[in-house]
Order: structure tokens, then C-alpha cells, then sequence
């Protein structure tokens, strides 16, 4: 296995880690939002996805195919999309209150950025 198959399988792992972790708070209201928590909301569970998307990632990078390491492009890309919906979602202000974001939104982001320019670098056998 390459190095970038291998820190792509890690960024996977620190994507599915970070959907327990704390993404927002609010304080006036005492919510706490996780990705798989998000009681007191309309945002649903969107940890779920996460969760799926860098298991498929984390399976695809482990097969070494051509037409696989493809689908892997589209797998982390939506990913990659996911996260960056949940973090506009998870930080925007709504009627005056800002909730206080917290580092696991920022760094499951990053993880998925890192979990996509894995997939664009890993060498593919035909």
C-alpha cells in the first residue's frame, strides 16, 4: 500500500472520530451539537453520512483497482462537500445568536481535504 492510501485511510478515521466530537454550542439555549446529536435542532444526523462516506472511503482505498480508485474521486469529493455543508451549517448565526463552533467541525473539514488530495495522488495499477 502507498503512503498516501495510508494517511487517506487515517484522515477517514480522524473524519468518522470527529462526528462524537463537539461541532457547536449554544449557549443561551444550552444545546451542545455533535454530528450524531443534534437534539433541540432541525439539522438532523448528518454525522451519519460522514460515517459512511469514510467507511466507503477507507474500503476503497484499501482495493487497488482502476475503476475502484474512480469511484474513491467521487466517494471523498462528496465527502469533502459534506463536511464543508456541516460546517456552514453548524456556524452560521440564526436570529442574532452565534453558536460557539467547536475545533472538531474545523478539523473534520481538513481531514476530508486531506482524505481527497489522498485520493488524487495514490498511483493506480490498470
Amino acid at each position: 500500500m502507498y503512503k498516501t492510501g495510508i494517511i487517506g485511510i487515517i484522515a477517514a478515521l480522524v473524519v468518522i472520530v470527529c462526528a462524537f466530537l463537539p461541532w457547536s454550542t449554544v449557549e443561551s439555549r444550552h444545546l451542545l451539537f455533535t454530528g450524531m446529536n443534534t437534539t433541540g435542532s432541525n439539522y438532523g444526523e448528518p454525522g451519519k453520512l460522514n460515517i459512511a462516506l469514510s467507511v466507503m472511503s477507507i474500503v476503497i482505498f484499501i482495493i487497488k483497482n482502476k475503476w475502484v480508485a474512480r469511484m474513491n474521486l467521487f466517494v471523498c469529493g462528496f465527502l469533502l462537500a459534506w463536511t464543508f455543508r456541516n460546517m456552514l451549517l453548524f456556524s452560521r448565526c440564526e436570529i442574532g445568536e452565534c453558536p460557539e463552533t467547536g475545533i472538531a467541525l474545523y478539523v473534520s473539514l481538513a481531514a476530508a481535504g486531506v482524505a481527497f488530495v489522498c485520493v488524487l495522488f495514490t498511483p493506480v495499477r490498470s
